[in-house]
């Protein structure tokens, strides 16, 4: 919830802290502040074998990863320019650094987990960081505010 604070209270459009990702920004105009269960939601209704304490890591968990990852690039190809007219370099090169280092992480939490004994503990926290990622930096808003 703390990423969610930086967006309630931000009066200057997207920042390094909050980039308005868009699982938080597309929903934020039907949903308005109501937008931050999404993330929430969607954390518990992908994976409710966590409810029942399952260590298995679903596969559809991995193909998120995959899809995410190569949206992520496409989505920094297509609005680089956008971005770098209406934010500024500081923001799109700190933002597409951040996305790099969330993905690194993810892709390395993935394959530790893949190679180990599957556990709930790790089950939770691979879903957490990938949902956190999801919700905070992922996606980022890049351009023109409407």
């Amino acid at each position: 919830m703390i990423p969610v604070l930086f967006w309630l209270f931000s009066k200057q459009g997207p920042t390094l802290l909050y980039p308005f990702p868009a699982l938080m920004f597309i929903p934020s105009f039907l949903l308005r502040r109501a937008a931050v269960l999404v993330p929430v939601v969607l954390f518990f209704v992908w994976n409710p074998g966590l409810f029942g304490g399952e260590a298995k890591i679903p596969r559809r968990s991995y193909t998120l990863l995959i899809a995410a990852t190569v949206l992520s690039v496409i989505w920094f190809a297509v609005g680089w320019r956008d971005g770098l007219a209406v934010q500024g370099a500081k923001y799109n090169y700190g933002i597409s650094g951040i996305n790099v280092l969330w993905m690194v992480v993810l892709w390395l939490l993935f394959s530790w987990t893949r190679k180990g004994e599957p556990s709930f503990r790790s089950n939770l926290a691979l879903h957490w960081v990938m949902f956190a990622w999801l919700a905070w930096y992922a996606f980022p808003f890049m351009g023109e505010l409407i």
